[in-house]
């Protein structure tokens, strides 16, 4: 069965521990990167990865790996701050090489 991890600061990650997803609470990049190494290693069955954008903001050219692989998806989620535009960029980025133009206007 493939599962749903996330990987955030403890304030994000604990309402989707509610949820009944994975939960990989990190103080910081290097340790998100870290968990993030170890969810995508060979044989782990990870469909989704959601990461908090902060964290992902240092993580980009890891992230960048797994652009064109069906699985995992890495999705970008606002932290507590709120959102810095990130995973918005991306989800048009994926429509646009997805569809062959941009559909989902500025």
């Amino acid at each position: 069965m493939l599962k749903i991890a996330v990987i955030g600061g403890i304030e994000t990650v604990m309402g989707f521990k509610a949820l009944g997803l994975e939960t990989y609470p990190a103080a910081d990049a290097a340790e998100a990167g870290n968990i993030l190494r170890t969810l995508t290693r060979e044989g782990e069955e990870y469909a989704i990865i959601y990461i908090e954008e902060n964290l992902a903001a240092q993580l980009a050219a890891e992230i960048d790996k797994f652009k064109d692989s069906p699985a995992p998806a890495i999705i970008l989620i606002p932290g507590r701050e709120g959102s810095l535009g990130l995973g918005q960029s991306a989800l048009k980025a994926a429509v646009e090489r997805a569809v062959g133009t941009n559909i989902l206007g500025d």
